[in-house]
């Protein structure tokens, strides 16, 4: 995206977050600007009181010089002690509004719909989540210190012009010429911090493809590949961060070159007045310091309009997913499942991710309280998208969907999927211990319960194996340890949250075919008593199942048992013949697959 278009984001929108994010935390900035408006009055007291000393104490040897020194010392504890303050006040504010701005997107994030995740780029929520908050952060955090170096400017001024209106007029000639190169700077600051930020987001998302997807960049040896896409995307950063380093290379000289003018104005103006007895000595000094002192808060400053851009793009980054409306809604006020039941019914259902290409036509499947039924179909008949729908993942397009005789659309979020069990094909684990991984649905669950989850789910033997048993932590994504000792984890996780509902989806295709029995035995046991919707395709899995449903192209083409289907159905033996092809071709190494797949099948006893 090029920076004119990225000039064109909402900018107000960005404003918007970053002052809603503050408002709640507007007690810290009375404090901060409170702490700021003492710091200030003692700051701009040193020189005057410097000033005094000077011409009385020194110059008048009034006897008193003593007395204008501890008056400068008890000036600048009073000035030190409210720099802690008003610093304390503005760190506190910008972490405050750090935390509440994660926690707000990542809670939101977590509410967000599956196919806003389908879309989404994990490195780009990363970088909303990180940088483009920490940039709102580091703002924050100066409009504290900022205010205190504005009202520095503000007494500054008034002190100059009271003591010498022509004088004042020396010192702050050059400001005006700051705030025209202030507002340039910043205008042109914006698109430059948004298209920043934007390519930061994008070097983040290979970033985390790159590390999340470790296995299959070794596998194929695509490092270099990798590290090319990585060289591309830095080159990104590395260009506007340029841009933006060339904005402040001729915009903070200004800000030390301005207030020098107004020093030689000072001394050239204020020199003449000592001369013709005017002025004081003191009155120049003084006026000297207050110049001086103008440096650090035009600094800040500057510092504040250069962070500003780059804060306003990435709180309309944020915005932007914010603003995202759920398209799955949470009905607190829904209505109420029934004691007991797990009766489901799909009554007419229209189904597409893409509202023009559809994936489910006209389905009518109705399966009743404890039955297991298995949904077998080719790749993309639709029988995992039959599974999302149950829980809400997706909203039919046309259709309903009910759970013992209720609209899941009727019902809150939350009981709808507590009643709902999950296994997934691609088993997730968190790198956390064993037992939170099994009681992570119910993380009060006691260890007897956990335990017990693991006996049905056939997990118990090996976890008590392991060198803390159940307080093992199983590493990045459960990859300590064996694809069907982590399938039976998922499948424990599933038990012990008690559903009325179980769903396994794929729970053993990726468990190689000599282990499935210890998986298959497992579910055996969970099954029980209980509505199970089975998707599957090898023969054994299949067999656990009360009844199978073939879907092809969306539609319900057959229904009977495993059996029966075999016997009397052609196209479910196709299916089933050409899944187990691709299953034996997934477990065989590269190198004399033909022949190895040839074996296999004889020992199957089918055929090639």
């Amino acid at each position: 995206m090029s920076d004119d278009e990225l000039s064109g984001l909402d900018r107000a929108a960005g404003r918007r977050l970053m002052v809603d994010a503050v408002r709640p935390h507007r007690a810290w900035v009375v404090m901060g600007i409170a702490a700021g408006l003492v710091w200030t009055a003692a700051r701009v007291a040193v020189p005057r009181i410097t000033g005094m000393a000077v011409d009385r104490g020194i110059e008048d040897n009034d006897g008193r010089l003593r007395f204008w020194v501890y008056l400068l010392l008890g000036v600048g504890g009073v000035q030190a002690v409210f720099t802690g303050v008003r610093r304390y006040a503005a760190f506190r504010l910008a972490l405050r509004v750090e935390t509440d701005l994660r926690m707000r997107l990542v809670a939101h994030l977590q509410r967000l719909h599956f196919a806003f995740h389908d879309q989404a780029q994990t490195g780009q929520l990363m970088a909303n989540a990180n940088s483009d908050i920490a940039q709102v952060q580091n703002v924050v955090l100066l409009i504290p210190l900022t205010i205190a170096s504005t009202l520095t400017m503000i007494a500054v001024a008034v002190i100059l012009f009271l003591r010498d209106p022509l004088l004042a007029l020396f010192a702050l000639a050059t400001l005006p010429m700051l705030q025209i190169a202030a507002m340039r700077f910043s205008h042109r600051m914006f698109p430059i911090g948004m298209a920043q930020q934007t390519k930061l987001a994008e070097l983040s998302g290979v970033v985390e493809e790159s590390v999340s997807g470790i296995r299959v960049v070794k596998g194929f040896g695509a490092e270099r590949r990798q590290l090319e896409r990585l060289d591309r995307e830095a080159d990104g950063v590395y260009e506007r961060s340029i841009a933006a380093a060339y904005l402040r290379a001729w915009f903070l000289p200004l800000i030390d070159l301005l207030p020098t003018l107004g020093l030689v104005g000072i001394l050239w103006y204020g020199g003449h007045q000592v001369l013709d007895g005017q002025l004081t000595v003191g009155d120049v000094l003084a006026a000297n310091f207050y110049v001086l002192m103008l440096i650090w808060p035009l600094r800040m400053i500057g510092m504040l309009l250069g962070q500003i851009p780059r804060a306003i793009a990435a709180a309309a980054r944020i915005d932007s997913v914010l603003a995202t409306e759920p398209v799955i809604a949470h009905r607190p006020a829904g209505a109420r499942l029934p004691h007991a039941g797990g009766a489901v019914r799909f009554v007419g259902v229209e189904f597409g991710y893409d509202p023009t290409v559809p994936v489910l036509r006209g389905i009518d499947l109705t399966i009743h309280p404890g039955e297991a039924v298995a949904l077998v179909g080719a790749t993309a008949s639709g029988k995992t998208t039959v599974a999302r729908l149950i829980p809400r993942f997706y909203d039919v397009t046309g259709g309903s969907v009910l759970l013992d005789g209720i609209d899941v659309r009727d019902l809150g979020l939350h009981e709808l999927r507590r009643a709902i069990g999950l296994v997934f094909e691609d088993t997730f684990l968190f790198s956390e211990s064993v037992r939170d991984n099994i009681a992570f649905a119910d993380p009060e669950a006691s260890i007897e319960a956990v335990r017990r989850a693991a006996q049905l789910a056939g997990a118990d033997e090996f976890v008590s194996r392991l060198p803390d048993g159940y307080d093992t932590l199983v590493g990045q994504h459960g990859y300590t340890l064996s694809g069907g000792q982590r399938q039976r984890l998922a499948i424990a996780r599933a038990v012990l949250a008690d559903p009325r509902v179980l769903i396994l989806d794929d729970a053993t295709s990726s468990v190689d075919p000599s282990k499935e029995h210890e998986i298959r035995a497992a579910l055996a046991t969970v099954m029980t008593g209980r509505t199970t919707i089975v998707i599957a395709h090898r023969p054994a899995t299949i067999a656990l199942a009360d009844r199978v449903v073939l879907l092809d192209q969306g539609v319900i083409v057959a229904e009977g048992t495993h059996d029966d289907l075999l016997a009397t159905n052609a196209r479910y033996r196709q299916v089933l013949a050409r899944a187990e092809v691709d299953d034996i071709e997934d477990h065989v190494d590269d190198e004399g697959s033909a022949a190895v797949l040839r074996a296999e099948m004889r020992r199957r006893g089918g055929s090639v």
